[in-house]
């Protein structure tokens, strides 16, 4: 073999491995879209389990959780860190102002329409470089610690908290 089919079969397998990823992180977004838009916020306010934390928390977090994902694969600022202290470093029934549920539909939108946008102009080579969170030197000893590797994470992410949404459909 070549060294220009060997590159050739590298750039095919990255390709083919990004785009899996990326597919799998779009395919748990639209679910999450699916699911909320079908629930009342009536639905959402609940707890999806007893004790458990409500339907509006878990959505919030998801949306704080992506909104954290510019800054971390390099893509700007986040366009809500108001929802941090709210969503991720608090746990829900803090005592603090929760967004209306239609403010958090429309922030989820609004980070998954710029994220989509963003995640299509990184170019193969992009998404194996170190993300934000990881320093030059580390990265160089643990090279999978990756801008994928993070789309990855925060599919699992969405996957596990979508799991406990499905608990506030009612039969």
């Amino acid at each position: 073999m070549t060294d220009s089919a060997t590159t050739s079969d590298s750039v095919t397998t990255k390709t083919i491995f990004i785009k899996m990823a990326i597919s799998a992180w779009d395919s748990h977004n639209a679910r999450v879209n699916k699911l909320i838009n079908s629930l009342s916020d009536e639905d959402l306010a609940a707890e999806t389990a007893s004790g458990r934390n409500s339907g509006i928390y878990l959505f919030g977090h998801l949306i704080a959780v992506s909104d954290g994902l510019f800054p971390l694969l390099g893509f700007g600022e986040k366009l809500y860190p108001e929802l941090e202290d709210i969503f991720l470093k608090n746990p829900d029934k803090s005592g603090h102002a929760i967004p209306a549920i239609s403010q958090l539909k429309e922030y989820w939108n609004k980070v998954n329409t710029k994220l989509s946008n963003d995640i299509s102009h990184v170019s193969a080579d992009e998404w194996f470089a170190r993300h934000n969170s990881v320093s030059a030197d580390d990265f160089a000893k643990e090279p999978h610690r990756n801008k994928l590797n993070i789309i990855i994470n925060r599919t699992n992410h969405t996957s596990y908290h979508l799991g406990q949404l499905v608990y506030l459909v009612k039969k």
